[in-house]
């Protein structure tokens, strides 16, 4: 193989590199390596790895050519992926961007890791993100900010940030996110990635550290809807040690991808094109729908009047549970522990001072104040009625159309530091894609074009345990367009 060819690996998806190493192209030793020395290059231009596993990469990237030399292979055997540091790795640092956990080894594998470990994957390392996942642009990460492959002096979105960069540059070819509230269809849309939430409850969240139990959701970020697909065959399935997950047949995510679109119905919220989305944001996104109207889809208006609740019931709902889930981090048992406390309430306080960064103090707090005696049942209670309010006008919908679409974010990725401090503006930025989780649908974000050259995702939405289907809208856009192969110039 000329070296010319070996240059170009990074630009194949999950499924070209797959069908590689399958007919002995390429080995998963040769292209382990080769996404390493890309991580080695290019990496410290966008901080997107928190830690990288070489030596162990290798060793698995061993083990999987023995397993296609003796046939025993799937279709991810010996890809190369990241996880987002959010998920358990036995024997890794699992720090979830924050100094709590700077130095905490976990001794288990998430079910996650455990499942796409079983699928043959090699772990090139784990992905940077904002501090327990909170945030909107992967800035509150206690190891710096992420920055975009397409503009370094911009965010990639948040929280799966450090996954949507690494993906976008190549670094990897795909890597893990999650998703509490846009946090892997948001930097999807920004870094110019295809990624998936799949229905709350399709993917186990054991060893996923939790921030918001109710909200979160594990998923795949890659370059196309197919690759998704893949990843998503190894990812999802019922775990007893996951109260939430769902004891429900997995399908092959792959087999409908080919179904034509011919008679598709669309809905198109008009609450998702009014107020606060960026004219240019607009226009592409007009312009992907007319390319499914060329694929025989309909168009048809729709209202989810209850949508611009969202955000407000969002941030009531989510820090209520992140201030009970992030209790448990309290310099007793593992993670940070302050120098010399003089007593236990001096342990708590100055652990859990010192330990946590200023995002996730403002949602403790925001958190504990609404679950507090008093307040409970007029900001607690009431966005709960109010979340089955935004959910019932999904399942209204879903009566007319087939999927939902629109933008994934108003605008284009904004500067780093721009939005610091002006939390509610950072907040906005996920106002098309929480209603999705507060409702517990799937969604996905694929790329739609660019403006001014950042990218733009289209969000699509899908009715419950309906990924096929979303996966099948995505690939037929996918094969009639090209904005998900575009690599950013300084990364080619």
């Amino acid at each position: 193989m000329s070296a010319k060819e070996v240059e170009k690996y990074h630009e194949k998806t999950i499924a070209e590199l797959s069908a590689m190493l399958q007919a002995g192209e390429v080995s998963s030793v040769e292209l382990t390596q080769y996404f390493l020395d890309r991580i080695k290059a290019h990496d410290e231009k966008l901080n997107s790895f928190i830690t990288v596993t070489e030596e162990s990469a290798l060793a698995a990237a061993v083990e999987a050519d023995e397993k296609i030399k003796n046939g025993d292979s799937g279709p991810l055997t010996g890809v190369p992926i990241a996880h987002k540091d959010i998920f358990c790795t036995e024997g890794v640092r699992t720090s979830c961007g924050s100094k709590m956990l700077d130095n905490f080894i976990s001794p288990y594998d998430a079910t996650v890791v455990t499942k796409m470990k079983a699928a043959g994957v090699v772990m090139l390392g784990k992905t940077n993100m904002d501090e327990f996942a909170m945030g909107s642009s992967n800035e509150t990460s206690y190891y710096g900010a992420v920055k975009n492959p397409w503009d370094t002096s911009t965010v990639p979105g948040g929280s799966s940030g450090g996954s949507a960069s690494a993906v976008g540059a190549r670094l990897a070819p795909a890597a893990t996110g999650t998703d509490t509230g846009g946090s892997i269809r948001q930097p999807a849309s920004m870094c110019g990635i295809t990624g998936i939430k799949p229905t709350y409850g399709r993917i186990s969240r054991f060893g996923m550290i939790a921030f918001a139990s109710s909200l979160d959701q594990a998923g795949p970020m890659a370059q196309s809807a197919e690759d998704c697909a893949l990843l998503l065959n190894a990812m999802a399935g019922f775990d007893e040690r996951d109260s939430t997950c769902i004891d429900k047949e997995v399908p092959d995510y792959t087999a409908e991808l080919d179904k034509p679109l011919e008679g598709l119905r669309i809905g198109l919220p008009k609450e998702y094109f009014g107020e606060g989305l960026s004219p240019e944001v607009e226009k592409i996104i007009r312009g992907a729908l007319e390319e499914y109207k060329k694929l025989g889809a309909e168009l048809i208006d729709i209202e989810l009047p209850n949508s611009g609740l969202s955000v407000p019931v969002y941030y009531v709902v989510a820090p209520a549970e992140c201030s009970a889930n992030l209790s448990r981090f309290d310099g007793v048992r593992y993670g940070y522990r302050c120098e010399n406390p003089v007593d236990l309430m001096d342990l708590y306080t100055r652990s859990r001072g010192e330990g946590f960064g200023a995002e996730v103090k403002r949602r403790i707090m925001v958190g504990t104040y609404a679950l507090s005696s008093g307040y409970y049942d007029a900001y607690y209670l009431k966005s709960q009625q109010l979340r089955h309010k935004i959910s019932d006008d999904f399942k209204e919908a879903f009566e007319k159309v087939d999927v939902i679409m629109g933008p994934t974010v108003p605008d284009t990725a904004f500067k780093i530091g721009e939005k610091s401090d002006d939390p509610i503006s950072m907040y906005l930025s996920d106002i098309y894609t929480i209603a999705v989780n507060l409702a517990g649908l799937p969604g996905m974000s694929v790329p739609a074009g660019f403006v001014n050259g950042m990218p733009v995702g289209l969000q699509i939405t899908g009715n419950y345990f309906k990924e096929s289907q979303l996966l099948n809208v995505a690939h037929q856009y996918q094969k009639n367009t090209d904005w998900h192969r575009a690599i950013p110039e300084d990364f080619s």
